[in-house]
């Protein structure tokens, strides 16, 4: 049996959104063929989670002085611990399935303020003389990436530092296994996005039984 953390990062209502769409086909698709495994949803824009701030910075300063949590204050006691919490839940997970739209050619804030609080020195990951070295070792993920336009293919793949910006984050804290449905163009093909969604749809059951 294995532990699914399913993250999304879209606001909208499912009607509204062609990713929550897309993804709920994979959900779907996913429990028919993988009935033991259990999955847990994380959706950023509804879901409260610790935000690195300035009490969270001056507590992992505290710790690098040797300075035992019990004694810091409240407030950074509290944020610390939910942090941890955090991070554990995540790194508890097997597999992991983002879905997020291509915001001025990034992801949205609020997964990169989630990412910020689960890549985290000694928790997910560690460095070495030769670099970072990952804990999450022997997961994997997939990434269902939203965009109007198309920036899968040139001449618009610079432009793309949504994707690859994940891609690389989850090989740092080890997770070397991540797979991409794109679902794009539909916004710049309005006679043909039914046909652009219905297709990633079917893209998304498919990735979702081997997945």
């Amino acid at each position: 049996m294995a532990q699914v953390l399913y993250i999304t990062a879209n606001p909208k209502s499912i009607e509204s959104s062609v990713g929550h769409r897309v993804g709920q086909a994979f959900l779907k698709a996913y429990r028919e063929t993988h009935a033991n495994d259990e999955i847990e949803k994380i959706n950023v824009y509804e879901e409260d989670f610790p935000i690195l701030d300035g009490d969270i910075l001056s507590a992992w300063e505290k710790i690098r002085g040797g300075i035992p949590i019990a004694e810091m204050s409240q407030v950074e006691q509290q944020k610390i611990n939910a942090l941890n919490q955090c991070i554990d839940r995540v790194a508890s997970a097997d597999k992991y399935v983002f879905v997020s739209p291509m915001w001025n050619w990034s992801i949205p804030p609020r997964l990169k303020a989630f990412i910020d609080s689960i890549v985290v020195v000694g928790k997910t990951f560690h460095y070495t003389e030769n670099g970072p070295v990952g804990h999450l070792i022997g997961k994997k993920a997939i990434h269902i990436q939203v965009s109007g336009g198309i920036y899968s293919q040139d001449p618009f793949t610079k432009m793309d530092h949504s994707h690859p910006y994940l891609k690389q984050v989850l090989n740092i804290i080890g997770i070397q296994n991540v797979e991409v449905l794109y679902v794009e163009g539909h916004g710049i093909n309005r006679e043909g996005a039914d046909g652009i969604i219905r297709k990633a749809i079917s893209n998304a059951e498919k990735h979702a039984i081997t997945f």
